[in-house]
């Protein structure tokens, strides 16, 4: 017979259990934005490059960047809009602005258009097209890199004319093309991070300056008939910038024109709402600083998938965000670096703790759901509900706590008939987790450093994870390429620099290292 005190310490240890329970709730008839969705992008060579590996590697790739069953379920593309000579659509000049433009369309566009449609095969259907730069005859400076504005553009002229017209001409060609191609863009942007110079694809504008040229592209769009593609500006290197920026495009009236207000977060992440009536993206965003890493959490590194998963609750949550994309998706022998998700050696395909991070909102959280209102706190955890459009719940649970917490969900205007769990862990990914459904609640325990996510009345949609390699804590589940100070050679598409970058900068007979961006030197 089990002593009374041994009952007494069981009944003390239930008790707590239960007054542990935190309850919240969640009104699902409360609306609030819309979610666009999550995705990445393969600009810069990035997507020939995919398209180069081996068949069996470049299939796993794909899943995991796009399935809903294997994979992160993203359902966002980012293409540049090329300006050099050797990528643009108008590579050399027509002479003035009013020339005769002479388009080059090679129906590739270094694997972008590959890389849309093998997205659209999995559902993808937001194609978001950004140009970094007009071509350079259409600059102040004379060159599509190193910054400049738009010859025309407000407090900037140019000798050889007003380009604005046939800047716009260019870009709407650039949508035609795609659509030839049964790759419908969605999405169309002329600038980015335009508040920083760099040696590369670059162009200059604020906010003002940039309202003296969205009423040319939107009326463009419209005299050639495509009425199913939004503007979107400004993508400013960080979320400070932006604000800045949206301000007087709003003050200048430019909301009637646009669809979405876009940032990156290298000088500040997305933490709390945009001044605008519009949708707002953070359409780009990455670890520039680490080496190549499938770490969940271990310190609170940037590499780590922990890290991005709390920079994507902030954003949904707290900055009111309808998209995050993360910058690039795949990569080959790129082991130096940590700015994409899934990594390969041209044989074994990896994905990164960052990679599940996203599938933790992008496998549920479908284009057009809609997040809902809710109440209740649970200690060093945050949280978001969502409705779909098939009228299923979501509830992703980004836990920063070192204890577990048991969580309990109510509901308004909502009748949960099913539910299923799903956790990312420093053991796990996307695996099944157990949760109860009892008199109209719901009931959960979150794990330490975990993202918990809950479906209820689940119509169709993923499964638990077949995958078995789970994010560990390591530095790389790849072999590292090996290099000397007295002899180096970096192969074709490897790094070769960037700030903070130690490692070699010689490549390859055959390619040259060239500037991407201030972190990140390539070799093409």
């Amino acid at each position: 017979m089990r002593p009374f005190a041994a009952w007494a310490t069981l009944f003390t240890s239930l008790s707590a259990s239960v007054l542990a329970q935190t309850q919240i709730t969640v009104n699902v008839a409360s609306l609030l934005q819309e979610i666009d969705g999550f995705g990445v992008s393969q600009a810069f060579t990035r997507a020939r490059e995919f398209y180069e590996t081996d068949p069996i590697p470049r299939q796993k790739g794909l899943d995991y960047l796009f399935s809903t069953e294997t994979g992160a379920g993203l359902t966002i593309i980012r293409n540049r809009i090329g300006s050099t000579t050797n990528d643009s659509i108008l590579p050399r000049s027509p002479g003035s602005p009013s020339g005769a433009p002479q388009y080059v369309w090679d129906k590739s566009d270094s694997r972008q258009v590959w890389f849309s449609q093998e997205a659209r095969k999995y559902g993808v259907t937001t194609i978001y097209a950004d140009a970094w730069s007009a071509p350079a005859f259409m600059k102040t400076n004379n060159n599509e890199a190193n910054g400049g504005w738009l010859c025309g553009v407000t407090g900037r002229s140019c000798a050889s004319g007003d380009w604005r017209q046939a800047f716009a001409n260019m870009l709407v060609q650039y949508v035609k093309y795609y659509a030839d191609e049964g790759v419908p863009v969605t999405h169309l942007g002329f600038l980015n991070e335009p508040d920083y110079v760099v040696s590369y694809s670059s162009m200059q504008s604020d906010g003002n300056q940039a309202a003296s040229f969205i009423p040319t592209l939107y009326n463009t769009l419209q005299s050639n008939n495509i009425t199913n593609v939004g503007l979107a500006c400004c993508d400013s290197i960080g979320w400070p910038g932006q604000r800045t920026m949206t301000s007087q495009l709003v003050a200048a009236g430019m909301e009637r024109y646009l669809q979405i207000i876009t940032s990156h977060m290298y000088t500040g992440d997305p933490n709390s709402p945009m001044a605008t009536r519009l949708k707002t993206w953070q359409t780009e965003g990455c670890d520039l600083q680490s080496r190549w890493c499938t770490t969940w959490y271990s310190n609170g590194g940037l590499c780590e998938g922990m890290t991005w998963a709390n920079k994507l609750h902030t954003g949904i949550v707290s900055a009111n965000l309808s998209a995050y994309i993360y910058w690039q998706g795949f990569e080959v022998n790129q082991f130096q670096a940590a700015s994409y998700l899934v990594a390969s050696d041209g044989k074994e395909v990896i994905p990164s703790g960052r990679l599940w991070a996203f599938a933790m909102w992008s496998r549920f959280i479908r284009p057009g759901a809609r997040r809902v209102s809710s109440s209740g706190s649970v200690s060093n955890v945050g949280y978001g509900a969502f409705k779909n459009l098939d009228n299923s719940v979501v509830l992703v649970f980004t836990s920063n706590s070192g204890s577990a917490q048991n969580v309990r969900i109510g509901f308004q205007s909502f009748t949960p008939t099913s539910a299923i769990a799903f956790v990312t862990d420093n053991s796990r990914a996307v695996a099944s987790l157990a949760v109860t459904l009892a008199s109209n609640q719901v009931t959960v325990a979150i794990p330490p450093r975990s993202v918990v996510t809950v479906q209820l009345n689940k119509v169709i949609g993923p499964a638990p994870n077949p995958i078995t390699s789970a994010p560990v804590s390591s530095t790389s589940a790849l072999p590292l390429p090996t290099s000397t100070a007295s002899a180096c050679a970096i192969n074709k598409y490897g790094q070769c620099g960037g700030q903070g970058w130690n490692g070699c900068t010689t490549c390859a007979t055959g390619s040259a290292c060239t500037v991407i961006n201030v972190m990140y030197s390539q070799c093409l």
